[in-house]
């Protein structure tokens, strides 16, 4: 069977989660609650078979992908392919910045149209679609028979959940993305299955699910 069971975890809380910032691809630590998450999910995961771990290697991401390596004892991979949606120019500002400042930026974004890039030199929907879709094959494809985890950003798991879920990127959602909540899928050749979304039952502190992480 050419299947891969996938456990995909977004990073724990970062300030900037909790301030409703942007942060693509700029480098932004945990906070002290993000690593706690992180050590919660890596002992959630204690008991699992898991052959090796790949991360976004931006530090959020990477931070929480150690503290589950750390557990199990598997190899660690820092892949760029699983960073957070690019923003451009746009990084480092809120929500409601970009709302006053640039309301039709802010327009595009809120409904999702998927050809929009962000800020200039950001990624389209459809642009980062295509990078995940690419990079989870990739790396799925080196394991199949073997589970594998996942670790990366809010904007990632909900391409991995609309792949998984065949839903438009213009779909509104209606799934969480909590932080260092863990979810589970299955990869073959022919695309992804969903098995298990959002799994917060090893935190006993609300997790915060950004639009963006």
């Amino acid at each position: 069977m050419h299947v891969t069971r996938l456990i995909a975890i977004r990073h724990g809380e970062t300030t900037w989660n909790v301030d409703g910032r942007l942060q693509g691809h700029l480098d932004v630590p945990l906070n002290d609650i993000g690593l706690w998450q992180a050590q919660q999910a890596a002992k959630a995961l204690a008991d699992e078979s898991i052959s090796a771990i790949y991360s976004s290697d931006l530090q959020r991401a990477y931070v929480t992908a150690q503290a589950v390596a750390q557990v199990s004892g598997a190899p660690l991979m820092a892949d760029a392919g699983l960073r957070e949606r690019s923003f451009g120019e746009f990084q480092g500002q809120t929500f409601k910045q970009i709302e006053v400042s640039h309301p039709e930026v802010a327009h595009l974004w809120r409904t999702r149209d998927p050809h929009f890039a962000m800020g200039g030199s950001g990624e389209s929907l459809l642009a980062l679609r295509e990078r995940i879709a690419q990079t989870v094959n990739r790396i799925a494809s080196q394991h199949e028979g073997e589970q594998i985890v996942l670790v990366a950003h809010g904007g990632v798991l909900d391409i991995l959940y609309r792949l998984a879920t065949r839903q438009e990127l213009q779909a509104p959602r209606s799934w969480e993305l909590g932080n260092a909540a863990i979810n589970r899928l299955l990869w073959t050749p022919e695309g992804l299955t969903l098995v298990g979304w959002a799994d917060t039952a090893h935190l006993n502190q609300g997790s915060r699910d950004e639009i963006h992480s």
